[in-house]
């Protein structure tokens, strides 16, 4: 997970100083907080970004552009916050400015890279072969005057929510001193469940995609097997897991407890804005006029199955030791690599 980072970058550095990187923009007393060093100049990214998004969205009338940029704003945020602020503010070279990173930050900034890397081609291919917009966003499309104030209503407020998402892996590049100590033995700890996580909830989301994939490629009907028998989202599920394992990494050091509210509010995000509530209501309205088979079998799997959390009779499902085999073996990798540095 550290393809990118020499290993000679580490020879001279204690276990005790991996997590105290020498480059870091120091927030002053006189700063204003989190509001300052992080969510400002975030909000400032996405929201330039959520205009030119809505722009080419409307040219082509496809709302679903705004979901290419969900993943690739988060990278690019990452990569700057972490990279390029003190490539800018310390005249450093990319090399440099990477190698100052403590291997904990390396770990966290390559899984946000490896996460929205995978979600943004999953999204883009998807995309590109229907060739039309998704059909989550046309009822939306045929109210009055939809694009006059699309911007304002929806492109707009989701550069609010990745303003927040993102503060676990902005605040750690940026948040200077004002952060929770953590003991070495503990740090190792939170590190290994972090990447546990990371690994258990991105596994889920590349089962979802690819049986969901596969299923539809043989079957008109509801996908209500393999990891969809667990529950009725487990792409959604996947990904808070994903966003709380950046949480976890972020706290495997000296921490700010404000990053919390990132994975908080990813997962308010997926439950009743723009997850499984608006997924499952586009569908119910789709099926209800143009499938009832498909329309009969979302009613009865709302019966069975939660939508977004396993019953606990279903922890021992294959499929679910399966997810959590794939978070061990992230472990194993990443205590590889580390240990393949520290020689």
């Amino acid at each position: 997970m550290t393809f990118f980072i020499p290993p000679s970058a580490l020879e001279h550095q204690a276990s005790s100083s991996l997590h105290s990187p020498p480059l870091k923009n120091k927030i002053t007393p006189t700063d204003v907080g989190i509001l300052k060093s992080t969510l400002l100049p975030s909000f400032s990214l996405y929201s330039s970004l959520s205009l030119a998004t809505y722009i080419a969205a409307k040219a082509t009338n496809r709302v679903e552009l705004k979901d290419w940029l969900w993943p690739t704003a988060q990278v690019l945020n990452a990569w700057w916050t972490a990279v390029g602020q003190p490539m800018c503010t310390h005249d450093i070279s990319f090399g440099t400015a990477c190698e100052a990173l403590p291997w904990t930050k390396r770990v966290l900034l390559s899984c946000v890279t490896i996460w929205g890397t995978r979600l943004f081609a999953r999204i883009a291919s998807r995309s590109l072969s229907r060739g039309t917009d998704d059909t989550r966003y046309d009822a939306i499309k045929k109210e009055p005057g939809f694009w006059r104030g699309a911007f304002l209503k929806i492109f707009l407020p989701e550069a609010v929510v990745l303003s927040v998402i993102s503060l676990p892996f902005t605040v750690p590049f940026t948040a200077g001193d004002t952060t929770v100590p953590i003991s070495d033995d503990v740090m190792n700890v939170v590190r290994a469940l972090g990447v546990g996580i990371f690994g258990a909830g991105f596994a889920m989301e590349v089962m979802a995609d690819t049986q969901l994939g596969l299923h539809r490629q043989e079957r008109t009907d509801l996908c209500r097997h393999g990891i969809w028998g667990l529950v009725r989202h487990p792409n959604y599920l996947g990904d808070t897991l994903v966003h709380f394992s950046f949480a976890l990494l972020n706290m495997a050091g000296p921490f700010n407890p404000v990053v919390l509210l990132g994975p908080v509010a990813n997962y308010l995000f997926l439950r009743f804005m723009g997850g499984d509530k608006q997924t499952e209501a586009s569908q119910e309205e789709r099926y209800k006029s143009q499938d009832p088979h498909k329309y009969e079998q979302l009613r009865q799997w709302k019966q069975e199955k939660n939508s977004f959390w396993p019953d606990l009779r279903d922890l021992l499902n294959p499929w679910a030791l399966a997810v959590a085999g794939c978070g061990f073996i992230g472990v194993v990798i990443e205590e590889g690599f580390r240990g393949a540095c520290d020689m």
